[in-house]
C-alpha cells in the first residue's frame, strides 16, 4: 500500500523531538499531554515469509487521533473558530526497531474511523534484507471494513495478514505513564515481510 496523504514528511518530523514508541504522551517543554481515546498496547513481531524473525527492522506507525485528525503539516492545528483540531496528547506518529526476537511494541490508541475510512493504523518497515514495505493494519471484524475502498482491494486470501485481533486488556496489563489511563486493548500481530 502507499504512504497515503498523511505520512509525516521527514523535514517536518525533524522539528519534533517526541517521536518515540509511546504515541499517547506528548511532551512540550515542562508539560506533558495524554492522548484521548482508548489506549492500545500494540505488540508487533517482524517475520519473513519463511518464518524467520527479523531483528533490526525500523518500524514506523501513524494514524489519526480520536478526533479523526492526523498530526501532519497539511492539517491545520486550529479550526476556523480557533478551537484545537487535533488531540495535543497524541503524537500521531511513532517509530521503533525490532529486537533480537524480531519484536517491538507501541503504546497508541484504538484506531477510529473517519469519513471515508475504516479504523486503521499505517505501518512502514525498513530493513536491508527486504528494503521498504508499507501497509495498513485493520481492526478484525470492524463493520466499516466492508465499506473501505482499500480493504475491498485486498485479495480475500491476504486479509488475515492485515487484521489486528484486539482483545480487552487484562487488569494491570502494562504500567501506565504518569497521568495516562490504563490500557483498554492489547493486540499481538505479526508483520510478514518478503524474503
Amino acid at each position: 500500500m502507499t504512504d497515503g496523504p498523511f505520512y509525516p514528511p521527514a523535514r517536518w518530523r525533524a522539528q519534533w523531538s517526541d517521536w518515540d514508541a509511546d504515541l499517547t504522551r506528548v511532551a512540550q517543554g515542562a508539560e506533558a499531554f495524554v492522548a484521548r481515546g482508548e489506549h492500545l498496547g500494540l505488540a508487533l513481531a517482524v517475520v519473513d515469509t519463511n518464518g524467520r524473525l527479523v531483528d533490526g527492522a525500523d518500524v514506523e506507525i501513524w494514524q489519526c487521533d480520536s478526533m479523526q485528525h492526523y498530526r501532519h503539516p497539511d492539517v491545520p492545528r486550529e479550526a476556523a473558530d480557533r478551537t484545537i483540531r487535533f488531540d495535543p496528547g497524541f503524537q500521531g506518529y511513532g517509530a521503533g526497531r525490532s529486537d533480537a526476537r524480531g519484536e517491538l511494541g507501541f503504546r497508541t490508541i484504538r484506531p477510529v474511523a473517519y469519513p471515508g475510512r475504516t479504523p486503521h493504523i499505517h505501518v512502514k518497515l525498513r530493513h536491508v534484507s527486504f528494503g521498504e514495505w508499507t501497509s495498513q493494519l485493520f481492526v478484525a471484524g470492524d463493520a466499516g471494513n466492508a465499506r473501505d475502498f482499500l480493504w475491498r482491494n485486498v485479495p480475500a486470501d491476504d486479509r488475515a495478514a492485515l487484521e489486528m485481533k484486539l482483545a480487552r486488556a487484562p487488569a494491570g496489563a502494562a504500567a501506565s505513564p504518569a497521568g495516562a489511563p490504563p490500557l483498554a486493548w492489547v493486540v499481538r500481530h505479526e508483520l510478514v515481510v518478503p524474503v
